[in-house]
């Protein structure tokens, strides 16, 4: 057998949220690397206590038990994979994996039992849910009931903040189950209270994130931020890592925390506490503990009385309290001789410093990437400027980030410490490219290619240029030459008889059609008349036989009155909402019969419509010849009035010719005149028959001649 098990995607929960990693078993016991933050748990195969096999969300789930009351959960397991671990168990850690299925019943009641840090809600011998008392963080009483309150957890979209039990009363006289069910979630929850004193405390502290001058009160347990707004407590279980790193301006310092899970301040949340120290700033400590206290915890690591820089004291008693190690910032150097590097990250100026396991950004926000946690690095050319470049990272996990705006001196040393560390880089063969082309624009600031500047330079030759053409075309005029009094005599009206001969008077208003072209005439086009708009519908025939009913509405015109008297006040949609719930209820016989209704309602309906449609076709009929008839007669009293006019006319024009004899008039004009004049009178008498009276001598006379 192998004496190694290594499952990849394996996922640990933890305070609720599943966090995917590696998980590997070996001889020596359980290790787990969380693949986002890089943290290991290790279990020690002489701690094992106990091993379960379960069915869980994710396929199969793996809960080991230690002895000591911790509990460690790994889902994402295989149900093909259960023999090999089980017979893994077997083998090296002599334990036994037991096959244990949550109960679904979806009972609320049954029997809390409570194991190391475990909360276990049991229904006869199957568990409904677990509950890790390290994710209690408070738990109070009331009458007959305990209620536990979570930590919120920032990566799961919901969290369950609370869960309340009902503790029944017991005829115990002198124990309390409430106060004992209390009392056991306490002793393991993780509830931080400041009792006691605290170890040392330092004043006024500047912190960049969260922002604000803090005083840091150093507890057995916990870290106590006090500030004039906001107060943190940080477990010292939540701190990942601790940095070191000195400033550019090398008077400063910054000091790091890595916590996870974060600090929350309302929705804002914090995964690194910055503090910045000034390196001329000294303190004498005195911890609040005796001398035999601090060598029996701290074992030489601190001693009672300290003296030294602010930020050697802060970050030494960090690093006794958190026990783990300070990262500084290894063998990098840049340019200047610092060793970090200025750039920008989300539009924020801040310094990058180059570790020997990583990269981590300060301050706004901070950023730390691992080195293992890299897939490729770019170094792109700026998009500003070409005295600076680009530093691009992009994770295995597909997040990129961008550091922009770094100095194009610091290329060479960069690449040299990225090449040395064996990451990929996404541009390798461009490098002595790249620096040909930064070498070219080395000189000084004076000689760099500005694009504005020579766009300015171009537009300001070819504004000259269109002067220069301008004044010569122009010649000798001046601004004086517009005489307002003068072009009104030159210009002819657009109804002048002159207006050709204004158009081509002079040489100077040739010239200058020549020079300014004409506007173009808009052409109004004639825009076709929209099409009116269909008539309205005709209005429905009262005479036309209505539509027949549905068999429900049949049925509800039956019954109306009778759910009224049934429920008296009720509205008019109360009563429709009722009329259905009773249909819907109704049974199927009964249905039957509205329906045999509702069928000879329309067959009688088809029947009427037939006898209608043969009865309106005729009307139509009756309509039409009507109307053609009518429009015969509109005809024929148009062309009556159009004859009376003529005859009007004709008189008219018979007053002036007797009145100016001498005037000259034709053959053709005085026959064809009179002529017609002398039909639309034969045509007036024809119609309006003896009333006309006779034409007169004179008029007969006139027209013979």
């Amino acid at each position: 057998m192998a004496d190694t098990l290594e499952f990849n995607e394996i996922y640990q929960e933890v305070k609720g949220s599943m966090n995917d990693g590696r998980l590997r078993l070996s001889r020596q016991g359980v290790i787990f690397k969380n693949s986002k933050t890089g943290k290991v748990d290790n279990i020690q195969a002489s701690e094992l206590a106990e091993g379960v096999w379960r069915r869980v969300a994710l396929g199969h789930g793996l809960k080991l038990l230690t002895k000591n009351g911790h509990v460690y959960k790994y889902d994402g397991f295989r149900e093909s994979e259960f023999d090999k671990l089980s017979d893994f168990f077997k083998a090296h850690y002599c334990l036994e994996l037991a096959e244990k299925d949550l109960c679904v019943k979806g009972w609320n009641w049954g029997t809390v039992r409570f194991g190391g840090q475990l909360l276990s809600f049991d229904i006869g011998e199957q568990p409904v849910f677990e509950i890790p008392l390290s994710n209690v963080s408070q738990c109070t009483t009331g009458k007959n009931e305990v209620t536990l309150e979570f930590h919120q957890n920032d990566d799961a979209e919901v969290s369950l903040m609370e869960v309340r039990f009902y503790v029944p009363p017991t005829q115990e006289d002198g124990v309390d189950p409430v106060e004992a069910f209390a009392q056991n979630v306490l002793s393991k929850a993780d509830v931080i209270q400041a009792t006691g004193d605290a170890i040392c405390i330092f004043r006024e502290l500047q912190c960049l994130t969260p922002r604000g001058r803090y005083d840091i009160r150093i507890y057995p347990t916990f870290l106590h931020l006090h500030g004039k707004t906001f107060d943190y407590k940080i477990p010292y279980t939540t701190v990942l890592r601790l940095f070191l790193l000195p400033h550019k301006d090398q008077r400063q310092m910054f000091f790091v925390i890595s916590l996870d899970p974060p600090i929350k301040q309302g929705q804002t949340r914090y995964h690194f506490l910055i503090l910045l120290f000034s390196k001329d700033e000294d303190i004498s400590l005195t911890l609040n503990m005796n001398e035999e206290e601090v060598e029996k915890r701290f074992e030489g690591r601190l001693t009672k009385n300290m003296s030294g820089s602010l930020y050697e004291m802060v970050s030494r008693v960090m690093k006794a309290l958190v026990n783990r190690k300070i990262t500084v910032p290894g063998n990098f150097q840049g340019h200047s001789g610092a060793q970090c590097i200025t750039c920008s990250y989300k539009a924020s100026s801040g310094l990058l410093y180059p570790l020997e396991r990583g990269f981590i950004y300060v301050h706004k926000p901070p950023v730390h990437i691992r080195f293992d946690e890299i897939s490729f690095v770019n170094f792109a050319r700026g998009t500003t400027t070409t005295r600076s470049f680009d530093f691009e990272i992009e994770t295995k996990q597909g997040t990129q980030y961008t550091f922009s705006s770094i100095e194009r001196e610091e290329y060479g040393k960069l690449f040299d410490f990225v090449n040395a560390k064996k990451l990929n880089i996404k541009n390798r063969g461009l490098k002595e490219g790249m620096k040909q082309s930064y070498d070219e624009y080395a000189d000084s600031d004076e000689d760099q290619h500005d694009a504005y500047l020579e766009r300015m330079k171009e537009e300001g030759k070819i504004r000259e240029e269109n002067a220069n053409d301008s004044s010569d075309g122009s010649g000798e005029e001046t601004d004086e030459s517009f005489n307002p009094g003068e072009e009104d005599d030159d210009v002819a009206e657009e109804f002048d008889s002159n207006a050709s001969a204004s158009s081509s008077s002079g040489d100077g208003d040739s010239d200058r059609d020549d020079k300014k072209p004409a506007k173009k005439a808009k052409i109004v086009k004639d825009r076709k008349p929209r099409k009116k708009q269909q008539e309205s519908k005709k209005g429905k025939d009262p005479n036309a036989p209505k539509r027949p009913m549905s068999a429900y509405m049949l049925w509800l015109n039956a019954n109306r009155e009778k759910i009224k008297s049934d429920h008296p006040g009720i509205s008019i949609t109360d009563l429709f909402k009722k009329a259905g719930e009773l249909w819907k209820a109704m049974s199927k016989e009964k249905k039957e019969e509205w329906d045999r209704k509702a069928e000879d309602a329309r067959r009688d309906y088809e029947k009427a419509m037939k006898e209608y449609s043969v009865g309106s076709k005729a009307d139509s009929h009756r309509g039409e010849r009507s109307k053609k008839k009518k429009k015969k007669q509109e005809k024929q009293m148009k062309g009556k009035g159009d004859k009376k006019g003529a005859t009007s006319k004709s008189s008219s024009s018979k007053s002036p010719a007797k009145s100016t004899s001498d005037s000259f008039k034709s053959k053709e004009f005085v026959s064809s005149d009179e002529s017609s004049s002398a039909e639309s009178k034969k045509e007036d008498s024809e119609e309006e028959g003896a009333a006309s009276p006779p034409p007169s001598s004179e008029d007969s006379a006139s027209g013979s001649d």
